[in-house]
């Protein structure tokens, strides 16, 4: 981005600078009496056995039920879809542990070994990759009780490899294996997904993400939170993302999905990766599919941390409807846009509080 900024004290700083009595005037972004801090019901959110799924080319697999039941599925959609699910038998546990140990270890580094890595080129030129908070467009923005090291992980060319820490040692060997395990976890899912939707091509969504699609990761740190009733971890948002394959921690939760008005707890199943369906699948599958608003919470007892691997078509490409999932009962619910410009909207639309997706519906 470029854009000029200034140095902001990393959140796990403040946390401990304050004790346990305040955060922070730009931190609060909720009022006193806003106390849903924990959904009354944890989200039905399925568990799909990857391989089970993958045997099953027809698509008649009890995994593919899952899957048709809380996605969506052209002749069967309703409010009952959760835009999200979670994976087992992915072949990417001992990776997994391995990036969640490295990430661990990295936010736990005294703060001028993680400011080697520091999103702010210069002292103060933001940009996105790098270690830090969010990019502060306004005085009155609310920020996010969080830090995060944000990298670009494909095209691999584009790595700024610079911006990868060397301590902990593992990481960067972590971090590439991880992804690219991810990786192939996606495209199983994608393919299912095509079936699902009964189109002609199962790789019609592996295809779309073109020849330089983008991948990047976030690993996010949130500490300890003395008044988490009043501030989010991550404000409610949609990915921009064809899909977001999401490490999260198994000691704590604070994961919450918005359904039919509700904030509604998403759980936690160890060694599994929770999938978010993105903006990207939900314009291409013509609504079929949902991409659900989420946020973060925070509580007093507990620091959290996840990882987040971000999925995108190639930034030059355009995304629209399917053709085949567009007809006179239901016609193209979103615009035709390009990635690199829904991209740009959506980074203005999160620190606005707003969703971008909004911007292309019909």
């Amino acid at each position: 981005m470029g854009s000029k900024g200034t140095f902001q004290m990393p959140v796990q700083e403040l946390a401990g600078a304050h004790g346990t009595a305040n955060v922070p005037a730009q931190y609060i972004a909720r009022a006193h009496e806003d106390q849903q801090l924990a959904a009354a019901v944890v989200a039905p959110a399925p568990v799909i056995d990857l391989v089970r799924l993958s045997k099953h080319g027809d698509g008649t697999s009890d995994e593919a039920a899952k899957l048709r039941k809380n996605l969506g599925h052209p002749h069967h959609t309703g409010s009952h879809l959760w835009g999200l699910l979670m994976v087992s038998n992915h072949g990417v546990d001992a990776v997994m542990d391995n990036m969640m140990a490295a990430s661990r270890e990295f936010f736990r580094q005294p703060l001028e070994e993680k400011q080697r890595y520091a999103n702010l080129n210069g002292g103060e030129r933001f940009q996105f990759e790098g270690y830090g908070n969010d990019w502060v467009s306004s005085l009155d923005q609310i920020r996010d009780w969080t830090d995060r090291l944000y990298l670009k992980v494909e095209p691999e060319d584009e790595r700024s490899i610079a911006l990868w820490p060397v301590h902990p040692e593992t990481f960067r060997n972590a971090l590439h294996e991880y992804t690219k395990k991810c990786g192939e976890v996606k495209d199983d899912l994608l393919r299912a997904m095509a079936k699902l939707l009964e189109l002609d091509d199962d790789d019609y969504f592996v295809e779309h993400f073109g020849d330089k699609p983008l991948t990047d990761v976030r690993c996010s740190y949130y500490p300890v939170c003395p008044r988490p009733e009043l501030v989010f971890g991550l404000k409610p948002h949609c990915d921009a993302t064809v899909v977001t394959v999401l490490l999260v921690d198994d000691r704590v939760g604070g994961l919450q999905v918005l359904k039919d008005g509700v904030w509604w707890d998403v759980p936690i199943v160890p060694h599994t990766l929770l999938v978010i369906i993105g903006d990207q699948t939900e314009i291409m599958s013509n609504g079929i599919f949902k991409s659900p608003v989420h946020r973060v919470l925070t509580n007093t007892k507990k620091e959290r941390l996840s990882v987040a691997v971000d999925y995108y078509v190639d930034p030059e490409r355009e995304i629209k409807p399917s053709a085949q999932l567009v007809n006179e009962k239901r016609p193209a619910l979103y615009s035709k846009v390009k990635v690199k410009d829904y991209f740009a909207r959506s980074y203005n639309a999160f620190t606005e509080g707003k969703m971008v997706i909004d911007t292309v519906k019909i």
